[in-house]
């Protein structure tokens, strides 16, 4: 499937990795799960992301899940392998990996540990953009990475053939309309935030790659269909009732266990988080189940 700026639309959900109980890939776990947002008509498929713990897979498991979706997508919906890493040498690697696995593109968080300026950022993204095998989306995570793409980075770096879309997941929705309207021409513009899926909408972004998605891709692409149809009341109303549940989903740390416990509350594959990433309190559980009913996912 050619992946272009006009593929990075609607609901992208940004999938778990399943892991087994003793910590291994639980691959029918990963299929079945990729199969369960299929049905749920998402428009393309995130995998090896934040949400899906990149940070703790090995290079040969990244291949692996990239292969995995790939496989079960089977060209139903778009394929998008996150493939960061701190040196741009090794994230040209991994995309690599991901085109030989199937993947139909890269999506790639700005490079992190180091603070770098704004520069040395750019350049990371021309190098991608003139040398990895896949069209590149670029994802701006600046509470994650320590490095902020600004819009003038941004609008830079979609100048390159190469760059189809940009995930922004800056908390300040001011500086996504100012992406949108530096270079929202040339590049599809997304959010990264399941609070600012409808408001990004409004003001002309694409779409989302969405963590709440993989708990309930029916319900986004609701919001999307809806919104898409003129809608707007009813879009409004829907993304104000998720709001129960995406809270649990953004930002803090622990943010992929909510995701996985979620997924197990409503049996469907998530198994446990990898270490050192912490599992939910029993507290935490029953909030979280009560935002699951919030929502109307499960019953009280």
């Amino acid at each position: 499937m050619t992946a272009t700026p006009e593929r990075i639309r609607g609901v992208l959900s940004a999938i778990v990795t399943p892991f087994t109980s003793d910590g291994r890939l639980d691959e029918a776990g990963l299929r079945a799960l990729v199969r369960a947002n299929l049905e749920g008509g998402v428009h393309g498929l995130m995998c090896t992301g934040g949400t899906g713990e990149f940070p703790h897979l090995l290079r040969e498991e990244r291949r692996d899940v990239v292969r995995i979706v790939a496989e079960e997508a089977c060209g139903r919906a778009l394929v998008v392998a996150g493939t960061a890493a701190c040196s741009t040498r090794e994230t040209l690697l991994l995309t690599r990996d991901a085109q030989e696995t199937g993947a139909d593109a890269a999506i790639v968080v700005a490079p992190y540990y180091f603070r770098l300026p704004e520069a040395s950022l750019v350049e990371h993204y021309r190098i991608l953009a003139a040398e990895a095998p896949l069209p590149t989306v670029v994802y701006n995570n600046p509470l994650y990475t320590g490095n902020n793409l600004t819009p003038r980075a941004i609008a830079t770096i979609a100048q390159w053939p190469r760059i189809i879309g940009l995930k922004q997941s800056n908390p300040d929705l001011g500086e996504l309309v100012e992406c949108i309207r530096l270079c929202g021409s040339r590049i599809a513009i997304t959010t990264g935030i399941d609070s600012q899926f409808y408001p990004a909408l409004t003001v002309g972004a694409t779409g989302i790659f969405s963590t709440a998605a993989c708990v309930m891709p029916r319900r986004l692409v609701e919001v999307y269909d809806l919104f898409t149809k003129g809608a707007h009341d009813e879009a409004a109303a829907l993304h104000l009732k998720l709001q129960a549940l995406n809270c649990f989903l953004e930002y803090d740390p622990g943010y992929v266990a909510p995701c996985k416990e979620a997924l197990m509350m409503l049996g469907l594959p998530g198994g446990p988080v990898r270490a050192p990433l912490p599992a939910l309190s029993e507290a935490e559980r029953a909030r979280l189940r009560a935002a699951l009913v919030a929502v109307g996912l499960l019953r009280a």
